[in-house]
């Protein structure tokens, strides 16, 4: 038995698989939705255009936006980095906070939940951040209401025992979409596996389908009756010299007979449409603009940053705002954790310069705080805010203007 059994003990629990809530859903196999479905071990609907660029795009997204800590003085949260939560520069030993936070999302995205053991040291302070496989972790409910987490043998997170049981404090459980059971999540993936199914299915048929040349691209035509033997040459004949690596090839015909060349039928156009309905079902169970993985077209009338905060506000916020507070919460009250989300919301420069221009004018920027925005360096006397004053009257101008030095409040007016 490992130190952290020794360390927690087992005790008596049941697994929220074994009854209640999760069997209102029907499940192909318990614990199907915790393992996305019938196909888990290799998520074949993942490898779909859609599906793969969807949560591809997620993921990175999110792990792009730098990581602050800030803490609050009085009423204002100032960024500030704290020695002790050096672990969320540096989560672990294989990773970057970049990495853990792609992790995070692709198991969240994939499989509904995404588990994070707290790794303590000798003082019992947090100095490490591992993402657990969700395949090997269960959810366990004491009697008493108690939540624990049962982990499986997982030697990249240091877990070496067989299994092991720890409280909910040593595990960050993100999750969503908990239809069944509050510590169940139910992945997008579950909703769109059929569409997901279908779009890859069409694709590997118009893989064989151009592959193998097996609809005709023309028609040969005799003048004449001629047996099945003769036609059955004719076409080997045919096939061999102008179709898969001859196609594109000069046909010399003989014998009175004509070439007659087809267009796409029907068929093959509705599977085009279908492709193109299986790729917009998806998006839409994972919230993602079609025009931001490659199809669909662009909304008119909608500058770069609007379309910028149509996909935050709509797609990935939730998912931003639950790893900031999942990561806050041992942090204290006057310390937390948030995602920079300027690399995000980006805006074309022109816009980004007129609303610093706007900040400083309004006082709400300092000269120094806006040249900062813009990776320039502080100018002597830009760490004060301004305000232009107008509207002044005349007699109260001509009375300072009066003054020696106009600009020295010791001088009474």
């Amino acid at each position: 038995m490992g130190i952290l059994s020794r360390l927690f003990g087992r005790r008596a629990a049941q697994s929220v698989n074994s009854g209640g809530w999760i069997n209102l859903i029907h499940e192909p196999y318990t614990g199907a939705w915790q393992q996305d479905g019938r196909h888990h071990a290799e998520h074949p609907q993942s490898l779909f255009f859609a599906v793969f660029a969807c949560v591809s795009k997620i993921s990175q997204d999110i792990a792009k936006l730098p990581l602050k800590t800030k803490v609050r003085h009085g009423k204002v949260w100032q960024e500030k980095n704290l020695k002790r939560l050096a672990y969320l520069k540096k989560p672990n030993n294989y990773q970057t906070m970049q990495q853990l936070a792609e992790c995070w999302a692709l198991s969240k995205l994939l499989h509904g939940n995404a588990y994070i053991y707290k790794q303590r040291d000798t003082a019992g302070r947090i100095a490490a951040l591992h993402i657990l496989n969700p395949k090997l972790v269960t959810p366990l409910v004491t009697d008493d209401g108690e939540v624990w987490y049962q982990i499986g043998q997982d030697s990249l997170r240091q877990l070496s025992d067989n299994s092991v049981t720890l409280p909910e404090s040593e595990i960050l459980h993100d999750r969503w979409n908990c239809f069944a059971h509050p510590l169940i999540g139910i992945p997008p993936l579950a909703a769109c596996a059929l569409a997901a199914d279908n779009g890859e299915a069409i694709q590997h048929n118009s893989r064989t389908f151009f592959g193998n040349k097996a609809t005709p691209s023309g028609i040969l035509t005799a003048p004449m009756h001629i047996d099945a033997e003769k036609a059955a040459e004719l076409a080997r004949r045919w096939n061999e010299n102008y179709s898969g690596g001859g196609a594109g090839k000069t046909a010399v015909l003989g014998d009175g007979m004509t070439y007659q060349q087809t267009s796409v039928n029907a068929l093959d156009s509705q599977l085009v449409e279908q492709l193109k309905l299986s790729a917009e079902i998806v998006c839409s169970v994972f919230k993602m603009p079609p025009f931001l993985i490659g199809f669909g077209t662009l909304p008119s009338g909608m500058k770069v940053s609007d379309l910028n905060e149509l996909y935050y506000s709509g797609c990935l916020q939730g998912m931003i705002e639950s790893i900031e507070n999942l990561l806050s919460q041992d942090l204290g009250d006057d310390v937390t954790a948030e995602f920079d989300l300027h690399s995000l919301i980006r805006m074309d420069a022109s816009s980004q310069m007129q609303i610093l221009a706007d900040g400083v004018k309004a006082s709400v920027l300092t000269i120094n705080e806006a040249r900062a925005n813009r990776d320039l360096p502080p100018v002597d006397g830009g760490d004060t805010p301004y305000m232009q004053q107008q509207n002044y009257s005349l007699s109260a101008l001509s009375k300072r203007d009066a003054q020696s030095n106009p600009f020295d409040t010791r001088q009474s007016g």
